[in-house]
C-alpha cells in the first residue's frame, strides 16, 4: 500500500523514517519544494532498510501519488519575526491550497494526514480546502501529548507506559487537556492505583506532569530547535491503524459539528481510526472542570479557524 509525505523536513522525513523500519506500507513516496531534499531523505531512510523491513522508499513528485491509500501533510512556511499568528495562518492556507490541490489531482481517494503546526487550525484548513469529509481528514492531534502523558505517568508509578490508558485532549497546545477522571492503569482507575502501589496522585502531582507535558516541547525546541522524532513515530502509528484497518482508538483531531457548544472546531478527542479513516468519536466521561476545561480548548481554537477565509 502506498503513503505519500508531502513535506520532508524534519518531522516529515522521521515519519518516513518510522514507517520503513516498522515495515508500514509497501511503497513510500517523498514530495518536497525542494527535490533535491525529498531525494536526499529517501536515500538515507532507503539505505536503513536492508536493517529492517523491505518497504520501497523514493522521491517523486504529486504524480506519483497516483493511488496513494494514506499522504500526511507536513508541508508549511515558518513564522516571521513580528509576524502574528493569524498572518503566519494566512500564507499556510495558500501553501496548503497548493500541496492539497496537487494531491486531490493524484490521489483523490487517499486520507490526508496533517502533521503542521498549528496543527488543529490546519486540520480545518485541509478539510475546507479539500472538501473531503471530515473523518478523511485527520489531525495527528493530542497523540503526541498523549504519549508524553503516558510516558511521565508510567514513570512516575514504575509501570510500563503501555499499560497507563490516559489522554490529552482538545488542543494540541497550550490549552489541551489532562483527563484524569477516566484515567486507569491496567484495569484500575489510575489515581487508586498509585495509592496501592504507594505512589500517590495528588492534585499537585498531577498539575506538575500535566505541566511537564505542556512544557515538553518547549524543553525540546530550547535543546534542540524542533521536535520530530515523537511525532515521526506518531504519525507512523496513525497511518499503521488505516493500513492495516486496525482501529485503534487514538486521540486524534477532527473537525466536529459542535464541542459543547462550539461549532465546526477542529481539536482531538479519543477515535477509533481505521482504513476509512475516523470511523467513530468517543467522549470519555468528564468531571465538570475537564468539560470546562475541553470547553475552553474549543474556544481558543475557533478564535483562529473562525477568522480564516477561503
Amino acid at each position: 500500500m502506498k503513503i505519500g509525505i508531502v513535506g520532508t523536513g524534519m518531522v516529515g522525513s522521521a515519519a518516513g523514517y518510522a514507517m520503513a523500519l516498522l515495515g508500514v506500507g509497501t511503497e513510500i513516496v517523498l514530495v518536497d519544494a525542494n527535490p533535491a531534499l525529498a531525494l536526499a531523505q529517501a536515500q538515507d531512510i532507503a539505505h536503513a532498510t536492508p536493517f529492517a523491513t523491505t518497504v520501497a522508499i523514493h522521491a517523486g513528485d504529486y504524480a506519483d501519488l497516483k493511488d496513494a491509500a494514506v499522504v500526511i501533510i507536513a508541508a508549511g512556511v515558518s513564522q516571521k519575526p513580528g509576524e502574528s499568528r493569524l498572518a503566519l495562518l494566512g500564507r499556510n492556507v495558500e501553501v496548503f491550497r497548493s500541496v492539497i490541490g496537487g494531491i486531490m489531482r493524484a490521489a483523490p481517494d487517499a486520507i490526508l494526514l496533517i502533521a503542521t503546526n498549528p496543527l488543529d487550525v490546519m486540520t480545518f484548513i485541509a478539510q475546507r480546502i479539500s472538501g473531503l469529509p471530515p473523518e478523511r481528514v485527520i489531525g495527528s492531534g493530542t497523540i503526541l501529548d498523549t504519549a508524553r502523558l503516558r510516558t511521565l505517568l508510567g514513570d512516575h508509578l514504575g509501570i510500563a507506559p503501555n499499560s497507563v490508558h490516559a489522554y490529552i485532549l482538545g488542543e494540541h497546545g497550550d490549552s489541551e487537556v489532562a483527563v484524569w477522571s477516566s484515567a486507569m492503569a491496567g484495569s484500575v482507575p489510575i489515581v487508586s492505583f498509585a495509592e496501592q502501589i504507594g505512589c500517590p496522585l495528588d492534585e499537585a502531582t498531577r498539575g506538575r506532569i500535566a505541566d511537564e507535558v505542556k512544557g515538553a516541547a518547549y524543553t525540546i525546541i530550547e535543546g534542540k530547535g524542533a521536535t520530530w522524532y515523537g511525532i515521526g513515530a506518531g504519525l507512523a502509528r496513525i497511518v499503521q491503524s488505516i493500513t492495516d484497518d486496525e482501529r485503534t482508538v487514538l486521540s486524534v483531531s477532527q473537525v466536529n459539528e459542535d464541542i459543547e457548544g462550539i461549532k465546526d472546531v477542529p481539536l482531538s478527542l479519543p477515535r477509533i481510526v481505521g482504513r476509512e479513516g475516523i470511523i467513530a468519536t468517543l467522549m470519555p466521561d468528564l468531571d465538570a472542570s475537564e468539560r470546562a476545561a475541553l470547553k475552553r480548548s474549543a474556544e481558543v481554537i475557533s478564535g483562529f479557524s473562525s477568522k480564516l477565509e477561503f
